[in-house]
């Protein structure tokens, strides 16, 4: 039988009670035999063989021994109840351990002077003495568990490590009980995979280390693939086969630039022209570090279907963001005649009618606007290609309203928050990626100082001295004005604390309740160099290109994330001028925010970012509440398998090109499993 069908509850098992029962479900979501199988250890302890505390080596502080109580005495308090229990024994090698007995005192009459016993124990060193507070003593060393390796669970309530592995052991001890293999028998040889019986029994029981890391990859690797050929049966997922050839007028805007466009830049050029001539409609994510050229991209491969008679929506989050790109995409593109729209909601009366008139017509090749491009009353004629600038902010349903007003358009995502490859291969499983990871020459690094209050005053001067070189700055502040929390800035009380730190340089302030009207006209009033800088909240994040600005301050660095702190240094750099960020902690750091800033201090690759991201906050938190459940992941790791999840990727592909609905005798069981939901999508 498969795995998954399994399915008798757990109340079922001998000797598992209605609070055990309880405590399955509520804290390991666990209602089935096949549940209980399923779940996987944390982590494992190699007691293969007797260790003394002299075979520790590295960072190994754990030992598995054999051991004779020499002596008892007590430390701390003045009162019997008070103190506390040392037991002083010898290990195999002679050595002395000092196990403390917090909570423990009972073990003086258990373990008696002379008696004989095996332990296993966390170990450290305090003024020159072995001790342990972490431990647990067995009669024999069959109890210890000594010539094998043990399993540890993920607990709750009343389960204990001895219950679970009970229960697991019941389970698998009824010999009528076998699981078929999941897989095509050819992969099994392929990748030196075990059989699914022998990998999920391996799980709980294992005689070696390298028996858990075989039956984990098995496991891995089966939920990896089933989950890619689901999200590649969704979308529709083909293999591009297509060699297209670069267009007339794109030759022309390339070779008018004033650079050489990069390798990554000529690479994602030439995987999106292959997805546009594709007969199935392209699904691919742009993604690259803020400034890498990936908006370049966008207008010369919208030059390939406009040149074939078709037209291109451009949508960004935001007004600011929408009108530079239209502003960018005249100054490129109308000299080689494309007719270039900017629909917004501000778009109103006669011109609006015009505009809309002349788009529904095929009069307009390219029409670049927010949200309001997916209004009822805006018609394309022949609209083939969707773009979606910052796509993390529009929602599923926004991006269908937009693409539902063409035939099945190809669709081009760009987001300048680089996704790490594990996450991209299983959580976009069904996007095609292109990556920009090299910037344009001449680009500065970006030098990051992490600021202490105490130098608060020097930061200043820093940032007073790019003023005089005629350079401008942003500050930035986590909130609008005071909320009663004392000790955090905000931009109000700031941007007047500021003014008389620089009493002769021009300043403005811009934040989400200043009208979209006032933040055009301070920010036009700051790339023509009015104004030297901007007091600001995170709004500031996306879309802003100032050359001249080389300084950003980020106070309260600790309640960003990382993401937002990598997008807001991102305003700085974007020319051959030396840039600077300015990331200004408070001393209550939590853990996170000192791994956070560390990232920060120590890289400038978002992709770096990215992944240092995905291990500090993890796949659930970094994809948002709905794709959450989505990455649930029993046996891989996102951090660890990226191997394992390109394998799986690239053979979920060739099966989908060769038997795109499963039928053939080889893949029946991945489809009996696909339809049985054990993609866990």
């Amino acid at each position: 039988m498969l795995l998954c069908e399994l399915t008798t509850p757990i109340e079922r098992l001998a000797g598992v009670g209605k609070v055990r029962a309880a405590d399955y479900r509520e804290k390991l979501q666990v209602s089935t035999f096949a549940d209980l199988l399923s779940l996987s250890p944390r982590a494992y302890e190699d007691r293969t063989r007797l260790t003394s505390i002299k075979d520790l080596r590295g960072e190994d502080n754990t030992i598995n021994t054999k051991i004779i109580v020499v002596s008892h005495t007590y430390f701390g308090g003045f009162r019997k109840g008070e103190r506390t229990l040392k037991i002083i024994v010898k290990d195999l090698s002679g050595t002395k351990l000092s196990l403390l007995c917090f909570g423990r005192n009972f073990l003086e009459k258990t373990l008696s002077t002379g008696s004989v016993w095996f332990i296993n124990a966390t170990v450290s060193t305090y003024n020159g003495e072995w001790q342990s507070s972490s431990f647990s003593v067995f009669r024999t060393q069959e109890e210890a568990g000594i010539g094998r390796v043990i399993p540890i669970y993920p607990m709750g309530g009343s389960l204990t490590q001895k219950s679970i592995r009970k229960d697991i052991k019941t389970i698998l001890s009824n010999k009528y009980l076998t699981f078929d293999d999941e897989l095509p028998a050819h992969l099994y040889d392929k990748y030196s995979l075990m059989h699914t019986d022998s990998a999920i029994r391996l799980m709980h029981d294992p005689r070696t280390m390298e028996e858990v890391r075989a039956s984990r990859k098995t496991l891995a690797f089966t939920e990896l693939l089933l989950m890619e050929l689901a999200l590649m049966r969704q979308s529709g997922y083909e293999k591009a086969t297509v060699k297209s050839r670069i267009s007339d007028l794109e030759e022309k805007l390339i070779s008018s630039l004033p650079f050489t466009l990069t390798a990554d830049q000529l690479k994602c050029l030439d995987e999106i022209r292959s997805d546009l001539d594709n007969q199935k409609a392209m699904n691919r994510l742009l993604q690259g570090d803020v400034g890498s050229g990936k908006t370049l991209i966008a207008w010369i491969s919208s030059l390939h279907e406009i040149r074939k008679g078709y037209q291109v929506a451009f949508m960004a989050p935001t007004e600011l963001l929408a009108r530079q790109h239209a502003e960018k995409a005249a100054e490129l593109l109308e000299p080689l005649g494309v007719r270039i729209a900017f629909i917004t909601g501000d778009v109103k009366g006669k011109g609006r009618k015009l505009l809309l008139e002349a788009l529904a017509r095929g009069d307009v090749d390219i029409a670049i606007g927010t949200h309001a491009l997916f209004s009822k009353d805006v018609v394309f004629r022949k609209l083939k290609y969707v773009i979606i600038d910052e796509q993390h902010r529009f929602g599923v349903e926004q991006r269908l309203a937009l693409t539902g007003k063409g035939d099945i358009p190809h669709l081009l995502l760009m987001t300048a928050t680089p996704i790490p490859r594990t996450l991209a291969l299983t959580m976009f499983g069904d996007l095609q990626v292109s990556s920009i990871h090299t910037m344009p020459q001449g680009r500065k690094s970006i030098i990051t100082y992490l600021v202490k209050e105490e130098n608060r005053q020097k930061m200043y001067q820093t940032v007073g001295v790019e003023f005089k070189r005629g350079h401008q700055a942003y500050f930035v502040y986590p909130r609008i004005e005071d909320e009663g929390e004392s000790g955090l800035r905000d931009v109000t009380n700031m941007f007047e604390y500021l003014k008389k730190e620089y009493p002769d340089v021009p300043s403005a302030l811009i934040h989400s309740k200043i009208s979209e009207e006032d933040k055009i006209r301070i920010l036009t009033s700051f790339r023509k160099g009015e104004i030297s800088y901007l007091v600001a909240t995170s709004v500031i994040e996306v879309g802003i290109d100032i050359p001249k600005a080389t300084c950003i301050i980020i106070e309260h660095a600790e309640r960003f994330g990382l993401a937002a702190l990598h997008q807001l240094r991102g305003r700085v750099g974007r020319s051959s001028l030396q840039s600077y960020c300015f990331l200004v902690y408070s001393d209550s750091l939590s853990e996170d925010g000192k791994a956070r800033l560390r990232v920060m201090k120590e890289s400038t690759d978002g992709f770096y970012i990215a992944e240092k991201d995905l291990e500090i906050r993890g796949p659930g938190e970094m994809a948002g509440s709905r794709q959450s459940g989505f990455l649930r992941l029993r046996y891989a790791s996102l951090v660890n398998d990226l191997d394992l999840i390109e394998i799986a990727k690239k053979e979920a592909m060739e099966i989908i090109a060769k038997d795109r609905g499963l039928i053939s005798t080889e893949n029946y069981m991945l489809r009996l499993l696909i339809s049985k939901g054990y993609d866990n999508t």
